[in-house]
């Protein structure tokens, strides 16, 4: 079952990764359109708040796929001298922190987004755009980070209970150490 959990997240988050990289690509291009009319002596105007909307949600969404990537940054001195059980341990900690880290986040950013919502609230800028209509997919995201954590983390300590130390390991502990390294 925790395989199956693991899996599936992967799988979700790689069509998330997909299509933030869409939205990137999508931003770019309306970058670009931009430096090209200004050029022409003409401009598309907000280009810089919309790659600033832009930026917050793919930070957002990113950071699922990132974790089940293992491509969060992480000191771990400690946990590289213990044996098995101590670095499943280490990385259930770690886990369990991030985890909690990011709820705290998610449920700090709802206010923000409801309060757009509920106001009717526009940006200060030359677009007025709708503040919810960002802020709303961008709490969204980081609902999506809280969540994927919590699976991890459920998925790894069922690992660990059965005693598959390597394969909780290899889902939540190596950050693409050499194995070698990994079991010394």
């Amino acid at each position: 079952m925790p395989e199956k959990i693991l899996a599936l997240m992967k799988r979700l988050n790689r069509g998330v990764a997909v299509l933030i990289g869409l939205l990137l690509l999508v931003c770019v291009v309306f970058i670009l359109a931009e430096i090209v009319i200004r050029e022409l002596g003409a401009s598309l105007g907000g280009t810089d708040e919309i790659s600033g909307y832009v930026m917050a949600l793919v930070t957002s969404w990113g950071m699922g796929f990132a974790l089940l990537e293992l491509s969060h940054v992480r000191i771990d001195f400690l946990r590289g001298r213990a044996g098995a059980l101590g670095r499943s341990l280490f990385d259930l900690f770690s886990m369990f922190i991030l985890s909690g880290t990011i709820t705290v986040i998610a449920v700090r950013c709802w206010p923000v987004a409801e309060r757009s919502l509920s106001n009717g609230s526009r940006a200060n800028t030359p677009l007025e755009t709708p503040l919810a209509l960002v802020q709303l997919p961008w709490f969204a995201g980081w609902l999506w980070f809280a969540i994927v954590a919590w699976l991890t983390l459920f998925a790894a300590v069922l690992l660990v209970l059965r005693g598959e130390f390597a394969q909780s390991e290899a889902a939540i502990g190596t950050f693409g150490e050499d194995e070698a390294e990994v079991h010394t």
